[in-house]
């Protein structure tokens, strides 16, 4: 059987900072794989690149049109509500602690996350391995997990109260833990999160309990938010420590790398924030639904960088929702389907552009496009039948995802850079980091893999759901 493998998710890691970190010595251990490296690349978020939306798709290798998780926040047009994964408190208190404490925990991985797309960890499972994840987003797996009712966790009995389908070991923000461990995540807490994600996973690999570990370390993305991503070298320093607390557990990184392959990424990016946007007051006029108000004829989304609007009165003529969208101060990009099987795209200053699967034109994966219109829109450049954006990375594929998804809004913002959608509670990151739009800035995440038993093939363009096949591919499963 092939050795185990480390997927480590340093979540808003940033090209840029990350190769400060190394020329400032600032991170040994991750310097040390890099030299080592069989794979050292950069990959790219879907939109929006936000966490929920890239965790789904780290663990299915799918996009959001078929593991359905579209946002931060979004629309249940079913239910009639919204769903808020944790943007901040303040958000959190606006739709309802109590519910969003449950779409995190329950129904994202319950009910949100399509079934019928197995999660790496199903897989796994199902091939006889043992597998093990601290606390991320997305942990779908075959093995019952049990709320635990020791120290701080009693204090949120009354609202986790089920058990949870994870991995065979799950260790999830103090909440879930599938052994005692010497260490705790003060309930998920940022600071607190990466120092327990560490303790549980050096305790896996020192006892030899696991084959595949999802390491997730996710202060990196606090600590940006608050800092912004110069601020990365710091907690990326941090996070090498966490990193190497791991390595330590096996006898220093030589041993670490005999006993497992090693994979380290982030989901996305992020990109300085110096203004917010009030997306449900420039809707003000037209009605806008509120977690605590029925009516309204549009849902207003914030997520982050990212927005969708749903049009929740037959006949809403959604080209109108777009261009009213597009034209709030701090909006650069509207993006809608105007008929079936196509989207329309909008920039601030640029014509209409119209694009659809299949045509003449391939992206850097070998996708075929047909396009039509004002090509500045997207940045595109069309040469010798191939059509790229440097700007906006896999564009098209990405944004065809998003408005394909069956959960998505009627319209889909980007943010211009330095923006941020406030959220439901009307924070943003003013100062700091953030993520979500369509800009390279925020989308492109370092791609690190030593010691994979079957290397990858070279790509022009490398997306997060590759790193689904690859884990699969070392394990000979795909």
């Amino acid at each position: 059987m092939a050795r185990g493998l480390i997927l480590c998710v340093i979540d808003a890691l940033s090209p840029r900072a990350l190769e400060r970190a190394i020329a400032e010595q600032a991170v040994p251990t991750l310097a040390a794989l890099l030299a080592q490296a069989d794979l050292a690349a950069e990959c790219c978020a879907p939109f929006p690149s936000v966490t929920p939306v890239c965790a789904a798709t780290i663990t299915t290798g799918k996009g959001q049109q078929q593991h359905g998780v579209p946002a931060m926040c979004w629309f249940d047009r079913a239910q009639g509500r919204y769903v808020e994964y944790g943007s901040s408190l303040r958000a959190a208190q606006r739709v309802g602690i109590a519910q969003q404490l449950t779409d995190l925990i329950y129904n994202l991985n319950g009910s949100h996350l399509s079934r019928e797309w197995p999660t790496i960890f199903e897989l796994l499972d199902d091939a006889g391995l043992r597998t093990a994840a601290t606390t991320y987003l997305v942990f779908r797996g075959r093995y019952s997990h049990p709320p635990r009712r020791q120290g701080l966790s009693r204090l949120a009995a009354p609202l986790v109260r089920r058990p949870v389908e994870g991995p065979r070991e799950l260790f999830y923000a103090d909440l879930f833990a599938s052994r005692t461990v010497p260490c705790t995540a003060l309930l998920g807490m940022p600071g607190a999160r990466d120092r327990h994600a560490s303790c549980a996973a050096a305790q896996l690999v020192e006892e030899d309990l696991c084959d595949f570990l999802l390491l997730s370390l996710p202060d990196n993305d606090w600590y940006s938010h608050r800092h912004g991503p110069t601020g990365q070298v710091t907690s990326l320093a941090a996070a090498d420590r966490h990193l190497a607390r791991v390595a330590e557990a096996a006898g220093g990184l030589p041993n670490l790398l005999e006993r497992y392959a090693v994979v380290v990424m982030g989901d996305h990016s992020q990109s300085p924030v110096q203004a917010g946007i009030d997306l449900p007051a420039a809707f003000g006029q037209l009605g806008v639904r509120t977690p605590r108000r029925e009516g309204g004829t549009v849902a207003v989304c914030p997520s982050q960088r990212s927005a969708q609007l749903y049009a929740l009165r037959e006949g809403e003529a959604t080209a109108a929702l777009a261009k009213r969208g597009l034209a709030t101060p701090g909006v650069e990009l509207a993006c809608y389907a105007p008929a079936p099987g196509e989207v329309a795209v909008r920039r601030r200053g640029t014509g209409e552009l119209r694009f659809a699967p299949g045509g003449d034109l391939r992206d850097l994966r070998g996708g075929r496009w047909s396009v039509d219109g004002d090509l500045r829109a997207l940045a595109l450049s069309v040469e010798a039948g191939r059509v790229e954006s440097n700007r906006y990375p896999d564009c098209l594929h990405r944004l065809w995802e998003a408005v394909s998804c069956s959960r998505s809004g009627e319209v889909l913002l980007s943010a211009a850079p330095g923006f941020e959608f406030r959220d439901l509670g009307g924070a943003a990151h003013l100062g700091g980091g953030s993520h979500g739009g369509l800009d390279r800035e925020d989308s492109l995440t370092p791609l690190l893999a030593v010691g994979l038993e079957r290397r990858p093939r070279q790509r022009r363009l490398w997306r997060l759901a590759d790193v689904f096949s690859i884990v699969l591919r070392h394990f000979g499963i795909a």
